[in-house]
């Protein structure tokens, strides 16, 4: 009797200790075993945070290529503007020597080269030609920086001098005997108040009678030249090459 009561509590513990293997064999693996989707989702994430690291050395790997003054020839808006006048300058004086090459200027010898009686209207160097006659354009535009002082190509008198001719703008037109032709010569687009001259005063060739400007019809400061023979238009550049030497 008194050893069955002593067998009691022992299968009671027994008992509870099998109950709870059970219940934790079928509990942990249950546990221990993600979800399939919250497996997917966490392989996911790894993958984004790999590909993402990867960008992020590729980025601090870059390096930025360093920059060759040789393969440019300009670097600022003044630079830029600069390059683009000199080569329209450029072009510009290469379609007047085209254009005057055109003209036979075999007519247009009417002194010596170089006796002084006609003279170039602009200092040496201080210009270059634009354009010349043709397509209703009746001069040479003979292109110098404002203020360039303007004289006489031949001796004569002044038949006209004014602050406004048409499109001349500040204009100054001369009478002249070379070589015993009658010869006209005009200039234009002068600086308003400019004019050192009058209508009916005798000039010497050569003498100052105004500066450049750009009045008139004219969009740049330039000397407009015309050279008439005997009532006819002549190429300008021609006649002064032939003449002045």
């Amino acid at each position: 009797m008194g050893a069955r009561k002593a067998l009691k509590p022992l299968r009671s513990i027994a008992i509870f200790g099998a109950v709870g293997a059970l219940v934790a064999g079928i509990a942990l693996p249950a546990f221990a075993s993600p979800k399939p989707t919250e497996a997917a989702a966490t392989t996911t994430l790894q993958q984004l945070a790999a590909v993402d690291a990867q960008s992020l050395v590729v980025a601090s790997q870059a390096t930025a290529a360093p920059l060759s003054r040789g393969t440019f020839s300009a670097t600022t808006p003044e630079e830029i503007a600069k390059k683009k006048a000199e080569e329209a300058a450029a072009a510009r004086a290469a379609a007047a020597t085209t254009a005057s090459a055109q003209f036979n200027s075999a007519g247009y010898a009417l002194t010596s080269p170089g006796s002084g009686e006609v003279r170039y209207p602009l200092p040496m160097g201080s210009w270059n030609v634009s354009r010349t006659i043709g397509g209703g354009h009746n001069g040479a535009d003979m292109l110098a920086p404002a203020g360039t002082p303007i004289y006489a190509a031949a001796a004569g008198v002044v038949r006209a001098s004014a602050e406004s001719i048409g499109g001349y703008g500040v204009c100054i037109m001369l009478d002249s005997v070379v070589g015993g032709q009658r010869v006209q010569t005009t200039y234009g687009h002068m600086i308003y108040g400019s004019r050192q001259v009058q209508v009916g005063q005798t000039v010497a060739a050569g003498q100052l009678i105004g500066y450049v400007g750009s009045t008139g019809r004219s969009t740049a400061n330039h000397l407009h030249f015309e050279v008439w023979i005997n009532g006819g238009l002549v190429e300008p550049m021609s006649w002064l090459s032939v003449n002045a030497g």
